[in-house]
């Protein structure tokens, strides 16, 4: 870790204003970032954001110095971000008779080489259900596993399956929706 960060790290601890807007500074687009992913639109990204950089300042004290401080500040970001949308959603079932589970998906996609930008995918990815969006989000960008998946939101491994298959599917098809309108 750089000399600057720990310093501004030690002068958040000490709830120096000062430190706290420098580290708010260098934070905040890769922490930004990680709410739009997960949230269904920027005024609820907002709201994420702020409760999550409350809560990284309150317990910048339990920071040991060891590993990341970034990856330590976006498991803050990501866990209040999941909690907003468990709170939101407190019932989350699927109906596991209704699914067919199929890892061999071929994805049509895949064959093409596809031009997207990432602020078109990332609306793509906030207008999933939330459920759909908080496992692609797991999955795809942080690499938990489904059985990790499944730990954190208190579901079955293979819930966490068909929900991942399932937005895959609804991006593929969103993509491809845009495609067609591009070519046309």
């Amino acid at each position: 870790m750089d000399k600057k960060l720990q310093t501004l790290i030690q002068k958040c601890v000490k709830q120096d204003r000062e430190g706290q807007r420098e580290l708010y500074t260098l934070l905040s687009p890769v922490l930004y970032g990680i709410c739009l992913k997960y949230m269904k639109n920027k005024t609820e990204a907002d709201d994420v954001f702020q409760d999550a950089f409350i809560i990284l300042f309150q317990k910048i004290d339990q920071y040991k110095f060891q590993g990341s401080f970034e990856g330590w500040a976006k498991r803050i970001f990501v866990n209040e971000a999941l909690e907003v949308l468990r709170k939101k959603q407190r019932r989350l079932h699927v109906a596991m008779e209704d699914v067919e589970l199929n890892s061999d998906i071929e994805d049509s996609t895949s064959k093409n080489r596809i031009e997207i930008s990432q602020d078109e995918l990332l609306e793509h990815i906030q207008q999933l259900p939330d459920n759909y969006r908080m496992v692609f989000n797991l999955y795809v960008f942080e690499g938990f596993s489904h059985r990790a998946i499944a730990d954190k939101l208190k579901m079955a491994v293979g819930s966490s399956k068909s929900l991942l298959s399932r937005a895959k599917s609804v991006l593929r098809l969103k993509i491809d929706e845009e495609l067609n309108k591009k070519v046309s």
